[in-house]
């Protein structure tokens, strides 16, 4: 009879708790148990992840309970507008509305595919409607209208549906007397729409003119990245601007403004703490503490 090369010599053949034996008694081991000593079990894809900032590798779970930020360096990991409702609203108080307002493809635009198909990948990998969810919520039991961009839908650029959403929010933030809190994720206009996106920068702005002419509050918070025709309008109007740590904010992109000014650019010129040193952000805030920062405002301002 030919050699089993795939099974254990008698060296290594175990005299202690062999299968199905009790302790000091030797047998042979059968092609079951060697396959089940041998199997090894798949580990589930997802489960672990590398921190962007550290390179740590951290277990998903661990970066869910805290809040998506490293504990090893505090990398801020960019969130979904679902997580964010989450952190930041009290638990069930979130009503969204405008849910079902959405843009249209006006220049049944193509490039690399058509951009109806890619706003319907969107909506499935997202589970939204558009880049921005809009509702009122409590914040610590204050109550306000929030609009909490989403940058996994098409790089949570700004169409027509979204400016109209961000419109309306500070429509209804005047309207009840209500704190305005937006927060912004985005890679700017979509080009999509062509003109039609660049026409939101003008609305949203003069929404939070009309909203400021009624004394109202607008706090805007800068998430990573928050870029080009967002930055240009809306998210640079708040009353208090507060931004999550190394956040990337700017309108063009490093490469474009050195080639523009022919200057060298000074190390972090687009992050979050040196726009702070230049008067352009408030305050640069840790996610577990944005709830009581934020909250603490509304007091401030009375509202």
């Amino acid at each position: 009879m030919a050699e089993q090369p795939d099974k254990p010599s008698d060296a290594q053949v175990p005299t202690t708790g062999s299968p199905g034996g009790s302790g000091g008694v030797r047998r042979s081991w059968t092609d079951d148990d060697i396959q089940t000593a041998t199997r090894k079990k798949p580990v589930p894809e997802g489960l672990w992840l590398r921190c962007p900032g550290c390179s740590a590798i951290l277990f998903k779970r661990t970066l869910e309970n805290s809040l998506s930020v490293c504990p090893e360096c505090r990398h801020h990991f960019r969130i979904g507008a679902h997580e964010r409702v989450a952190q930041l609203c009290d638990p069930g108080t979130f009503e969204e509305f405008d849910t079902n307002l959405v843009g249209g493809d006006p220049l049944a635009f193509v490039d690399l595919k058509k951009y109806a198909d890619r706003i319907v990948t969107a909506r499935k990998g997202t589970g939204a409607n558009e880049a921005v969810k809009t509702g009122t919520g409590f914040i610590k039991g204050r109550k306000a209208i929030f609009a909490i961009m989403d940058f996994r839908f098409l790089a949570g650029s700004m169409g027509s549906a979204v400016g109209e959403k961000i419109a309306r929010a500070a429509e209804a933030a005047a309207a009840e007397d209500l704190p305005l809190i937006v927060v912004s994720s985005s890679g700017g206009a979509r080009m999509m729409e062509s003109g039609l996106s660049l026409m939101q920068m003008a609305k949203t702005s003069a929404a939070l003119a009309r909203l400021d002419d009624v004394n109202g509050l607008f706090i805007s918070v800068l998430t990573d990245p928050t870029t080009g025709g967002v930055t240009a309008s809306f998210a640079m109007l708040g009353d208090f601007i507060l931004a999550e740590p190394q956040a990337l904010v700017g309108f063009a992109g490093p490469r474009v403004i050195k080639q523009t000014i022919r200057q060298d650019l000074p190390k972090g010129f687009q992050r979050a703490e040196f726009l702070q040193t230049r008067g352009f952000v408030d305050r640069v805030i840790d996610r577990k503490d944005l709830r009581s920062e934020i909250s603490s405002i509304i007091d401030y301002a009375g509202k």
